[in-house]
C-alpha cells in the first residue's frame, strides 16, 4: 500500500477511497473534504493499476474542475510508490459537463452532424438571436423579455425537449405560445451560424450517446471509472449522459449533498440523487459528516435549520474545531442602514486583521447589490462584485469573434460584430447588402475594403493552424489594428480613448491566457482555448482576485468559503423568497429556500452576521417586512445582537414600525 495513501483521511473518507468497484454514492456534507476524497480515490485507482486515461471526473464549475485536476496531478506526481511510470501525457479527464460535451462533439463531429469548428453561443449571443427572432415575428423585445424566453428554452432543453416537441404540445398560456413561435426560429439561426448554445452542448451529446451505439461503446471503453461531483445538481440530460457513459461494471462514483440542492430553477432534479440506489442496485452508500471548515456554533445553527426539511437523507455535521463566536444579528430600519452596518463592520474587521478577501456579503437577489455597493464606496471599504467577467468585456469578445469568424465563416453574428471594429468605413447600409446577398451592387472601393477584411480572416485562420494560440491572439490584436485603436506602441496618444489603456491591457491578458494552450498542437490548442473562453462561469474570473470584500448572491457562493460571511436581506418574502409559498411548486422546490440558507451559513469558517431591514424599497415601492423565519430557527443561545450606530447615514423619512 502506498505510504501516502489515506494520509489525513477519516474513516468514512477511507471507505469512499477504497470502494473502487461498482456504484458508489457519497453523501458529503458542506466542508467535509469531498474534493480531497475524490482526488485520493483517483490516486488509489492508479495505485491499483488503472490507467489515468481511463478515469473521468465531472464537476460543475471550471474553478472546481481546475482545483480537482491540480490536486489529482499533484498527488500522482508526488507519490513515488505508485505503480508508475505514468506518462503525464496520460491523465485523468477532469472537466465540467459542458466541457465534456464540447470534447465529445468535436471528437465525434461527423457522427453528430457538425463541423469541428462550430461556434458556441454564450448568453449574450443567444439573447441577440432571440431579439432578432422577435423583431422578425413582429413582437416587441421590450414587452417580450428575451431573458425569460431563453430561460424557458434552456430549462426545457435540460429536460431533453426540442423545439418541435414543445410546439406540438398543448401548454396553454401566452408566454408558452410565444416560445412556440420563437424557439424553432432560434434553432434556424443556430443552424445558419453553425453554432450551439450552452444547452445544446449537453442535449446533442446526450442524443449522440443514446442514438449511436458505436460512439456510446467507444466512450465506455475509454472511461472505465467515472466520478460525478455535485450530483444533486444534475438535470435530466446530465443524468442520462452519465447513464450512457457507465458500462456494465457500473463503476460510477457520485458525490453530492441533498441539503445543497439549490438549482431547481434551472432544471436540477433532486430526485436523481434520491433515486441513485434504485438506478444502481447494490450501490455502496457512504456519508461524510465531519466538517473541516466551520466552528461548532455555525454547524449547530446549520444543522438545526436544515433539519426542518423533510426531503433529505438524515445527517448531522460535526467538527473538532472550537465553539467559536456567536452568530451576529442586526436589524436595521431600512436597506440603507443595513448596508451601512455591513460595510462599517467589514471595515472594522479589516482594520483588526481580517483579510478583505476573506469576507463575503451574500444576498438572495441581485438588486440588493446596489445599495451595498454604495455603502462600501462611501466608507472606502474595498469590495468586488462577483459576476463581472473578463470574457464578457467588449475588447475580449471582439478578439475572440475575429478568431471564431476566421474558423467558422457561417458565424454571421461574429462577422457583424467585427466587420467595422476598428472602423473600416463599412457602414450599416453596406453591411445590410453584404448579408442580404447584394454585395455585387457595391462600388469598387467598398468591395476592396470588404476583400481586405476577408483576407485578414483568411490569414488569421492560416496562422491558427501553424502558430501557437498565444501567437495567434497577438497576431489578431496587431493585424486587426485593435492595438493601434487602443493606443499601442504604434498608436498616437491623441487617438487613445479614455479607457484605451485598460482595453489594451485586457487584450494582452488574453494573450497570456491563450499561452496555457501553447504546449498543444496548434489546432487542438485553439479549439480548447475557444471552448474554455466560452464556458467560463461567474466564479471563473481570469485575473488574480484583488484584496477586497466579495459581494455576491448565495447561488454564486456555492463551493466557496470565507472566514466571515454576512447574509443580508433576511426578510420574509425576500429570503425565503415569496415563491417558496406558491401553490404551483413542488415540495422539493418549496424546501429549496431553506437549503439555500443552509448553503449560505456553511460558507463561513469563523463568523456569521445575519441582517434584515424593517422597510425595503423593491422596484420603487417601500415594503414593510417581517424578519425571516430562518432567523428564529437558529437556537437563541447561538445568537447575539450586534449594536450599530446608524445616525450618520442618509436615509428616507423614518416610519414608526414595531414587530
Amino acid at each position: 500500500m502506498s505510504s501516502k495513501l489515506f494520509e489525513n483521511l477519516n474513516a468514512e473518507q477511507k471507505r469512499a477511497v477504497m470502494a473502487t468497484e461498482g456504484p458508489v454514492l457519497v453523501l458529503a456534507g458542506a466542508g467535509a473534504g469531498k474534493t480531497k476524497t475524490i482526488a485520493e480515490r483517483i490516486r488509489h485507482l492508479v495505485y491499483k493499476g488503472v490507467a489515468p486515461s481511463q478515469i473521468l471526473a465531472i464537476t460543475f464549475t471550471n474553478k472546481a474542475s481546475k482545483e480537482m485536476r491540480e490536486r489529482i496531478e499533484k498527488g500522482l506526481r508526488e507519490d513515488p510508490t505508485l505503480n508508475l511510470p505514468v506518462s503525464f501525457n496520460e491523465r485523468p479527464f477532469v472537466s465540467t459537463f459542458h466541457a465534456l460535451g464540447v470534447h465529445i462533439l468535436r471528437e465525434q463531429s461527423a457522427a453528430a452532424g457538425l463541423t469541428r469548428h462550430f461556434s458556441i453561443f454564450d448568453r449574450d449571443d443567444s439573447k441577440k438571436a432571440i431579439k432578432e427572432v422577435l423583431v422578425n415575428l413582429g413582437l416587441d423585445p421590450k414587452t417580450h423579455d428575451p431573458n425569460l424566453i431563453i430561460s424557458i428554452i434552456s430549462k426545457e432543453k435540460g429536460r431533453g425537449m426540442n423545439a418541435e416537441e414543445w410546439s406540438g404540445g398543448d401548454r396553454g398560456g401566452y408566454i408558452a405560445d410565444v416560445v412556440a413561435q420563437v424557439w424553432p426560429a432560434y434553432e434556424k439561426i443556430l443552424k445558419r451560424e453553425n453554432a450551439l448554445d450552452f444547452d445544446d452542448l449537453l442535449l446533442k451529446t446526450n442524443n449522440l450517446l443514446r442514438e449511436n451505439r458505436s460512439v456510446r461503446e467507444y466512450y465506455r471503453q475509454v472511461w472505465r471509472y467515472i466520478h460525478i461531483d455535485e450530483y444533486q445538481d444534475t438535470n435530466r440530460v446530465q443524468y442520462e449522459i452519465s447513464q450512457s457513459l457507465v458500462g456494465e461494471a457500473s463503476n460510477l462514483c457520485v458525490v453530492g449533498d441533498i441539503d445543497q440542492n439549490i438549482y431547481s430553477w434551472r432544471g436540477a432534479d433532486i430526485k436523481n440523487i434520491l433515486a441513485f440506489e434504485q438506478d444502481y442496485p447494490g450501490a455502496t452508500v457512504i456519508t461524510l459528516e465531519e466538517n473541516y471548515r466551520s466552528t461548532k456554533t455555525i454547524l449547530e445553527a446549520a444543522n438545526t435549520v436544515i433539519e426542518k426539511n423533510k426531503i433529505r437523507r438524515k445527517k448531522n455535521l460535526f467538527t473538532n474545531k472550537a465553539d467559536g463566536d456567536k452568530i451576529g444579528l442586526h436589524g436595521s430600519l431600512d436597506e440603507v442602514g443595513e448596508a451601512g452596518f455591513i460595510a462599517s463592520k467589514a471595515g472594522e474587521l479589516i482594520k483588526n486583521g481580517t483579510g478583505a478577501d476573506e469576507i463575503a456579503v451574500l444576498y438572495r437577489a441581485n438588486f440588493q447589490s446596489r445599495v451595498l455597493e454604495e455603502a462600501f464606496m462611501n466608507l472606502g471599504v474595498p469590495y468586488q462584485i462577483l459576476g463581472t467577467r473578463f470574457f464578457e468585456r467588449k475588447e475580449v469578445k471582439d478578439i475572440i469573434s475575429y478568431l471564431r469568424a476566421s474558423l467558422n465563416p457561417q458565424s454571421l453574428s461574429d462577422l457583424k460584430r467585427i466587420i467595422n471594429v476598428p472602423a473600416r468605413g463599412i457602414g450599416k447600409t453596406t453591411i445590410v447588402k453584404i448579408f442580404g446577398n447584394s454585395e455585387s451592387d457595391l462600388p469598387p472601393a467598398m468591395k476592396s475594403k470588404i476583400a481586405a477584411f476577408r483576407a485578414l480572416l483568411t490569414n488569421i485562420a492560416e496562422i491558427s493552424r501553424t502558430k501557437t494560440p498565444s501567437e495567434t491572439i497577438a497576431f489578431i490584436i496587431k493585424e486587426s489594428r485593435l492595438e493601434e485603436e487602443y493606443g499601442g506602441e504604434h498608436g498616437h496618444a491623441s487617438d487613445r480613448k479614455e479607457d484605451g489603456a485598460a482595453r489594451l491591457e485586457n487584450a494582452y491578458e488574453l494573450v497570456s491566457f491563450a499561452s496555457r494552450y501553447d504546449d498543444q498542437a496548434p489546432e487542438e490548442g485553439i479549439l480548447n482555448f475557444l471552448s474554455e473562453t466560452a464556458l467560463q462561469s461567474d466564479q471563473d474570473e481570469l485575473k488574480e482576485e484583488v484584496k477586497a470584500v466579495r459581494l455576491m448572491t448565495v447561488h454564486a457562493a456555492k463551493g466557496l468559503e470565507f472566514d466571515v460571511v454576512f447574509i443580508a436581506g433576511l426578510e420574509d418574502g425576500l429570503f425565503p423568497h415569496r415563491r417558496a409559498n406558491e401553490s404551483n411548486i413542488s415540495p422539493e422546490e418549496a424546501e429549496e429556500e431553506r437549503r439555500l440558507f443552509y448553503v449560505a451559513l456553511t460558507r463561513a469558517r469563523k463568523k456569521v452576521f445575519l441582517s434584515y431591514a424593517q422597510v425595503r424599497t423593491v422596484f420603487g415601492r417601500q415594503q414593510v417586512n417581517m424578519p425571516s423565519e430562518f432567523i428564529y430557527d437558529i437556537p437563541e443561545q447561538l445568537v447575539e445582537d450586534v449594536v450599530f450606530d446608524n445616525s450618520g447615514l442618509k436615509r428616507r423619512p423614518l416610519l414608526d414600525i414595531e414587530f
